[in-house]
């Protein structure tokens, strides 16, 4: 069975930093894409930034490149994302998202992925 459990989150003020954890159970880690994915309330559930060895790397959304970092820790089975300098616009609900065989084209996409975390809250004030 496949679970990926979430922590990390929280409320912080504009230009702080959080880090989100993910770590999964029942999946071949190293050999699944891993994503995050975020929803602002009454807003579709939108790309982050994602990890596949697969299809070359790493990959973000342009909002938030230079000021996210998605990493892996195979040992342990569990993704990062770092966020430095977060905004207001940064407030969501972040998921994480893993998939065993995603093709280029869906990465970005949550139709791509089989299995989430179950979110966690992220508030920036300003």
């Amino acid at each position: 069975q496949v679970q990926l459990v979430q922590s990390g989150g929280g409320l912080v003020q504009a230009g702080e930093s959080l880090t989100l954890s993910c770590a999964a159970s029942g999946v071949t880690f190293t050999r699944y894409a891993l994503a995050w994915f975020r929803q602002a309330p009454g807003k579709e559930r939108k790309f982050v930034a994602a990890f596949s060895q697969r299809h070359g790397g790493t990959f973000y959304t342009d909002s938030v490149k230079g000021r996210f970092t998605i990493s892996r820790d195979n040992a342990k089975s569990t993704v990062f994302l770092q966020m430095n300098n977060l905004q207001p616009e940064d407030t969501a609900v972040y998921f994480c998202a893993a998939a065993g065989g995603v093709i280029l084209s869906q990465l970005r996409t949550p139709s791509g992925y089989n299995y989430w975390g179950q979110g966690t809250q992220v508030t920036v004030s300003s």
